[in-house]
């Protein structure tokens, strides 16, 4: 096989790779806003990668992978800017739709693109640049800024995303020779230490009811859990050791400009899940919204 068609078929299998993973993110993601009222951040972040932890320990002894980090700075700095941007994105899922939320933060694959170019020299032709411009279009048209419906709180997402674009572009840099599943647990060994930091800075700080009742997912202590909620732990943390790890390694065997505009496959999953599990249909800006983000898809693809 010539080295075009090897580079081809790696293409293919990171779009493949991330357009599956996103749409596990998107269903998980809405089963965390429909959970956000009964458990906090913290307590979610602990729990959910407390199951995901040994899942990916097992996997990795069955099929003998190999756990060492080439470059355990880089990939810590990789797995602290992932948790940050989930913070950031989680904190606004209990007051935005779960459609709009995603919308702000996947303006991340417009910035990964700028991003690629700017810090690690990746080529951006003319026809992807065109493929970012209309994707921001249909950010544009699906947000609507300075519209009545538009939220501050829009802000989180968009944080996220500058976040999570760093992290993506740190793994086709600096991490692209680890293995994607040691870049996963790194990740929920990362959501474990923060989450049980969050918990003893909140206890520590002790908080007035008003000031929790005000972010109860976000300023929220540990609440306690019945079988339902740990069922419900343990299928997020089957399913985030799943898809952080497919995430990974679409973005290493493949330039990030084109797999961070086959990312946008969580809006449509996002507008998929939010009409099953919250009955919000997209109206027709958002539908728009959507057109343009598909189009901005098919041109950057074409590389």
């Amino acid at each position: 096989m010539s080295a075009a068609h090897q580079t081809a078929d790696r293409i293919g299998l990171g779009i493949g790779l991330i357009l599956a993973s996103v749409f596990a993110m998107a269903f998980a993601d809405a089963v965390i806003k429909l959970v956000s009222a009964d458990v906090t951040l913290w307590q979610l972040f602990f729990a959910r990668s407390a199951v995901a932890m040994p899942i990916l320990l097992a996997t990795m002894w069955v099929a003998g992978s190999r756990s060492a980090v080439h470059a355990p700075g880089w990939v810590a700095l990789r797995s602290g800017l992932l948790v940050l941007a989930w913070v950031s994105y989680y904190s606004a899922l209990p007051v935005l739709s779960l459609s709009v939320a995603a919308v702000a933060i996947y303006t991340n694959p417009i910035i990964t693109a700028l991003l690629s170019a700017a810090l690690i020299g990746e080529r951006v032709t003319m026809r992807q640049w065109g493929g970012v411009f209309l994707g921001f279009l249909g950010v544009v048209a699906i947000l609507r800024p300075g519209g009545d419906d538009f939220s501050w709180f829009v802000l989180l997402p968009i944080l996220g995303a500058v976040f999570y674009s760093l992290a993506m572009i740190l793994t086709r840099w600096k991490c692209r020779s680890e293995a994607p599943i040691s870049l996963s647990l790194a990740l929920h060994l990362a959501f474990v230490v923060s989450g049980l930091v969050g918990l003893l800075v909140l206890w520590g700080l002790n908080l007035e009811g008003s000031t929790r009742s005000a972010f109860p997912f976000l300023l929220g202590g540990w609440v306690q859990m019945g079988l339902r909620e740990w069922a419900v732990m343990g299928m997020l943390g089957i399913l985030a050791a799943g898809y952080f790890a497919g995430v990974a390694r679409a973005y290493q065997i493949a330039p990030p400009s084109v797999i961070a505009t086959f990312d946008y496959g969580y809006l449509v999953s996002a507008a998929i899940w939010s009409f099953v599990f919250f009955a919000e249909a997209p109206d027709s800006m958002t539908v728009l919204g959507m057109v343009l983000i598909t189009g901005a898809g098919v041109l950057v693809a074409r590389w």
